[in-house]
């Protein structure tokens, strides 16, 4: 009985101090956090390639490898948005909700974000949907916060994972 009592202890003292400095981040800092995740995924929908832009650093690492296997790349904000913006015009339709946001600890200019996101894709009659969670790297700057990390943790998908593939050769045709 004595380790079931111990251990919410235990856990809590590993994590409250974590929580305790997420906590003590200013409202519109976290607000600002928020704003940036949420640019990314409304702005890719929305084909705003500016705003998604504009929520990430220089640079930015992101670590799809639950999905895809490989390892995390580094990239620059404009090659992200380049790939990105070559193969989700393709879809005909698709939309990436993300919600459940918590700042997991925030220390000076910096904080570690998390998330929880459906993302679905349309091509015709076909759907692939997707699960899971994202952990969010960001760094405050003079233009605000900044993600330099996106690392996704799949959990369920649905549907036609090939999609993709053929979002990317639609997208390349409109383009020609």
């Amino acid at each position: 009985m004595k380790m079931i009592i111990a251990s919410p202890v235990a856990f809590m003292m590993m994590v409250a101090p974590s929580i305790a400095k997420a906590d003590s981040m200013k409202p519109e800092d976290r607000l600002a956090i928020i704003d940036a995740i949420t640019d990314i995924a409304a702005g890719a929908d929305r084909h705003q390639w500016p705003r998604v832009r504009g929520a990430f650093a220089e640079k930015v690492t992101l670590d799809y490898t639950s999905l895809w296997g490989g390892e995390a790349v580094t990239l620059s904000a404009d090659e992200v948005v380049a790939q990105w913006s070559n193969f989700l015009p393709g879809f005909d339709r698709t939309l990436h909700l993300v919600t459940n946001h918590a700042i997991v600890d925030a220390s000076g200019d910096t904080a570690t974000a998390e998330a929880d996101f459906q993302a679905t894709h349309s091509l015709g009659k076909d759907l692939w949907v997707l699960s899971g969670h994202y952990r969010y790297g960001l760094v405050k700057s003079a233009e605000g916060w900044k993600i330099t990390h996106m690392t996704m943790a799949a959990t369920h998908e649905t549907g036609d994972r090939d999609l993709v593939g053929k979002a990317a050769e639609r997208a390349a045709k409109k383009m020609d």
